[in-house]
């Protein structure tokens, strides 16, 4: 169940200051099953303990992500005008009702209730959505613009004659820098009963991906939530190689990088109680009819399905008191010819903007693929991948075993 148009919806800005659609995927992931439910287990296999030696070598981390650590790299210009532009007005979002002014020094009250206000069976229930294309519901088109599961979702959250406050602050090309520094303070001043942050596929598109900062920034916004006393939704997804079909070499270190970002999802998940969705399943990845033209977003059929998975398990917690969304979709199913047309519009201007900043990092790394894939040395590759993830959950005192990333 993975993840990611109307016009100009939430996408980045382009040098003009235009917003241009971003047909970036939100749902990818690797080695979650397509499962409701708590996160897995541990498995048998667990990451190796992280040397302070291993932990010391930016190389090493270079050689497996492509990056340098965040503390040893200088500020990436780049990164931040990204920031910078999904902090932008959203002009689409969906909106119902206002948010209040975040109380004082940040401090909230479960189920984000203040006093003197109505408990929560007597208001309608407040739903917050974090996160980038994917929440913003490209794939699913209504008019002019786009809906999305959190949208289909938030129309059986409430009590009949009291429907959920539904506000939709997903933008398109979001990072999780984005979700931190922008996102979050605007949720926590809507005080939301559920938020849902699924972010974490556009950090592995870049080529300053960093998993841990992406692990201090999710178990932050987390924590914040939680702590406002919203009920976080989450959930892993396809890694966007496998979405594409790329080669190999290419396909390997996207993976890593995606496996690494679900490691850590699952993690914070089960530090904060999220309700957690697995939703890499490579069976439904590969179902056509599930995905819309760009092969990144899931289609209508996609994203009514998140919506009705994410609904049971709301359900389960009794934050779920209206009709489950359906399965039927409104719209056909893309064609092979809608794709072709999106490979000639839209697809090209993507491909354009990751051959300027992923692509030639991509390269080298597909090169060291290669390199090792001919000396018998691959899994040395997924051994680096796993002290590199260990030392970012050690970080945030995150210890869980994890399964290996190279299986």
């Amino acid at each position: 169940m993975t993840c990611a148009p109307g016009r100009g919806r939430g996408n980045a800005a382009g040098a003009d200051g235009r917003r241009t659609p971003e047909p970036r995927g939100p749902g990818h992931g690797a080695d979650c099953p397509m499962r409701t439910g708590a996160p897995d287990a541990p498995g048998p296999g667990t990451a190796p303990a992280v040397s302070s030696a291993a932990a010391a070598r930016p190389e090493a981390a270079q050689e497996v992500w492509g990056s340098v650590p965040e503390a040893r790299r200088q500020p990436d210009r780049t990164a931040e005008a990204a920031a910078g532009r999904a902090a932008a007005v959203h002009p689409h979002r969906q909106s119902h009702g206002r948010c209040g002014a975040a109380t004082a020094g940040g401090a909230h009250h479960r189920l984000g209730r203040r006093p003197g206000e109505p408990e929560p069976h007597r208001r309608p229930l407040r739903f917050v959505a974090l996160g980038d294309s994917l929440t913003e519901g490209v794939g699913d088109r209504v008019g002019d613009g786009w809906r999305g599961w959190a949208a289909l979702l938030a129309e059986g959250l409430g009590r009949s004659g009291a429907p959920a406050d539904f506000r939709n602050l997903a933008v398109s090309g979001a990072l999780s820098g984005d979700v931190a520094e922008h996102q979050t303070p605007e949720a926590l001043a809507c005080r939301p009963d559920v938020a849902s942050v699924l972010v974490g596929v556009n950090d592995t598109l870049r080529r300053t991906f960093d998993i841990a900062a992406l692990t201090r920034r999710l178990d932050a916004v987390c924590e914040q939530l939680t702590a406002a006393g919203a009920v976080v939704l989450t959930a892993c997804l396809p890694d966007p190689g496998s979405m594409l079909a790329l080669p190999a070499p290419l396909a390997r270190p996207l993976a890593r990088r995606q496996r690494a970002v679900n490691a850590v999802v699952h993690a914070v998940s089960a530090r904060y109680g999220a309700v957690h969705l697995h939703a890499a399943d490579a069976a439904w990845a590969a179902d056509r009819a599930m995905w819309s033209a760009d092969r990144l977003h899931p289609s209508e059929r996609g994203h009514r399905t998140i919506a009705l998975r994410f609904h049971e398990l709301l359900a389960q917690r009794g934050l779920a008191h209206g009709p489950a969304p359906s399965l039927t979709p409104d719209q056909p199913a893309p064609t092979r010819a809608d794709t072709a047309l999106w490979l000639a519009t839209a697809g090209t201007g993507w491909v354009a903007r990751r051959c300027t900043d992923l692509l030639p990092q991509l390269l080298r790394l597909a090169g060291s693929e290669v390199r090792h894939w001919a000396r018998g040395t691959s899994p040395r590759l997924d051994r680096s991948a796993e002290h590199a993830l260990s030392a970012a959950l050690a970080a945030v005192s995150l210890d869980a075993p994890l399964a290996r990333m190279g299986e």
